[in-house]
């Protein structure tokens, strides 16, 4: 599938695939999604609602590594401990990552090492970032995932039902409510009625709540018992 670099309106880059017509990140900001959808609505929400000691997140959709990066630079800014595991079926090559510009959107030159560490350490091991973040880089299709009750936070970040629908099922999101702890969240970029439907169905409880720019809603949903 054909694949360039599209500069987003924020000014942020991402990945766009032609076939699709899809991107990895939205066109109206990558940066500013990331940071509406995951970093507020997603990390800070879990904080400041159930201030867990530390904080494991699981991510649909390594990608580009932007949504772990912001973590990461969040989780020093906050003085977070965060265990960190990011799921990806079809990793980005090394080439497209350097062609990425995150690390001076972001202001982060002081971190270039860590998001450049990110990208190079090897999957399916546990790497020390830094001594308060952890990453693992898991491989895997997301139908492969088993975990049972490891962490309190995910950022479902698949590719769009509209091309991969197949992602945004009761059976995937069943697979996600199995993997959260209780008092714990999942925040997806999605407001489609079929994916709020989905997983209420499986016993999450869902708000509708203002999307990222260009998006007039987002979904998070709070997993209780």
């Amino acid at each position: 599938m054909k694949r360039r670099i599209i500069t987003t309106k924020d000014g942020s880059t991402t990945i766009h695939l032609e076939e699709w017509n899809e991107q990895y990140h939205s066109t109206h900001g990558a940066i500013q999604e990331a940071e509406h959808v995951f970093i507020k609505t997603g990390l800070q929400y879990l904080q400041n609602t159930f201030n867990p000691a530390q904080i494991h997140i699981l991510e649909i959709g390594f990608g580009t590594g932007l949504n772990a990066f912001m973590t990461y630079l969040e989780a020093q800014k906050q003085q977070l401990t965060i265990n960190y595991h990011g799921v990806e079926a079809y990793p980005v090559a090394s080439a497209e990552i350097t062609q990425l510009n995150y690390i001076t959107e972001l202001k982060a030159e002081n971190n270039a090492a860590t998001f450049n560490k990110m990208h190079t350490c090897e999957w399916e091991t546990e790497t020390l970032i830094t001594t308060n973040f952890k990453l693992t880089k898991r491989q895997q299709f997301f139908d492969q995932i088993n975990d049972q009750r490891k962490f309190n936070l995910i950022y479902f970040d698949a590719f769009g039902a509209r091309v991969q629908p197949e992602l945004w099922t009761v059976e995937i999101f069943q697979k996600m409510y199995n993997a959260l702890q209780n008092n714990s969240v999942l925040v997806t970029y999605a407001a489609k009625g079929s994916v709020r439907r989905a997983m209420q169905e499986v016993g999450f409880k869902v708000e509708r709540l203002p999307g990222p720019p260009g998006k007039r809603e987002m979904l998070r949903a709070t997993k209780n018992n």
